[in-house]
């Protein structure tokens, strides 16, 4: 008994961990998610060469009639990426004016190292502003931390390209995030109650 309850303290413990690390940022105007090659932000533990090629997806949701300002960027001195494609260069703004309520915007990236930042992790940062009259509200988060490794890519070019920057009316594909490592749980505590009876 003591360690079935053992088993499903674990299970809820991990299940809110994994919920929170995926939660989108959001305010009143909007809700702003992001994905490193289609891992939800924020990513850790991954290593990239110079010149390796990375995907960065943004989505937008609007609760509020505004303009939407945004930008990839980094908050070290040093340039550390640039922008193979996308809607917009690296560290400046663009913008979608006039976006209505309930639309999804939906922006993409590849993005690469630059070689000028070595050895180190170089944070990626997407900074998102809602703007109604006077009012700006900010939404800024990190979508990834990789680590810039000191070797050239020598793989294949980006076989994806970056969207249109315009807004989408489709639904994103929304899966549940954790849900593969709670049934696999699950499944190990149901095994560990019938062996026992």
């Amino acid at each position: 008994m003591r360690n079935m309850l053992f088993c499903l303290i674990s299970l809820m413990i991990i299940c809110q961990i994994q919920s929170s690390v995926a939660e989108p940022i959001e305010n009143e105007y909007g809700i702003v998610n992001a994905w490193y090659n289609d891992k939800e932000a924020t990513v850790e533990n991954i290593k990239l060469k110079v010149d390796e090629p990375a995907e960065l997806k943004v989505e937008i949701k609007l609760k509020k009639d505004c303009d939407v300002y945004l930008k990839i960027s980094n908050p070290m001195v040093t340039k550390a990426y640039k922008i193979y494609s996308g809607p917009s260069d690296y560290d400046e703004y663009f913008n979608k004016e006039k976006v209505g309520a309930n639309e999804i915007l939906t922006y993409s990236w590849i993005i690469k190292p630059t070689g000028d930042w070595i050895n180190g992790n170089a944070p990626i940062n997407i900074r998102v502003i809602f703007t109604e009259k006077d009012i700006q509200l900010p939404i800024e988060f990190t979508i990834a931390t990789p680590y810039i490794l000191d070797e050239q890519y020598s793989g294949p070019a980006p076989t994806r390209t970056a969207a249109n920057p315009s807004s989408t009316d489709q639904p994103p594909s929304q899966g549940s995030p954790g849900f593969g490592v709670v049934g696999a749980l699950l499944g190990i505590a149901l095994v560990m109650m019938a062996r026992r009876n």
